[in-house]
């Protein structure tokens, strides 16, 4: 079984599960039989934030619930160790509080659905 290495960057105000967070990107990607020890990162931010990284990456000047940066895509820079960097996964917290009031779902529940949804953007797997 591979290693994760999550990197979780939360702003200080959101109140989020890190032990969850580690806990559903390890599962899904044991899922996924990943051969080599893998590291991924993810930062809960607010919509201001996210509006800049949005409009920034996207192209659009709205907020958004998830984002995704995958580091396979691009110029391939070699690793000092043989981890496979996956990328970043960033999640607006206050879209997560609007939704999960709207959806009536707890808020851990759609962070991490929210997660792993970032997370198969990483791992190739696109929507339908």
């Amino acid at each position: 079984m591979a290693k994760v290495n999550v990197l979780i960057f939360v702003e200080s105000r959101y109140k989020v599960s890190r032990k969850r967070i580690r806990q559903a990107l390890e599962n899904q990607l044991n899922q996924h039989s990943m051969g080599n020890d893998c590291e991924i990162s993810v930062a809960i931010v607010g919509d201001r934030k996210m509006r800049e990284l949005s409009k920034k990456y996207k192209g659009e000047d709205k907020t958004r619930n998830v984002l995704s940066f995958s580091l396979l895509e691009g110029e391939k820079v070699e690793s000092p160790t043989n981890r496979l960097r996956l990328g970043d996964i960033i999640i607006s917290y206050p879209e997560v509080i609007r939704e999960a009031a709207k959806e009536e779902v707890l808020v851990d529940d759609k962070v991490e659905e929210l997660l792993l949804h970032g997370l198969n953007h990483l791992l190739g797997l696109h929507h339908e």
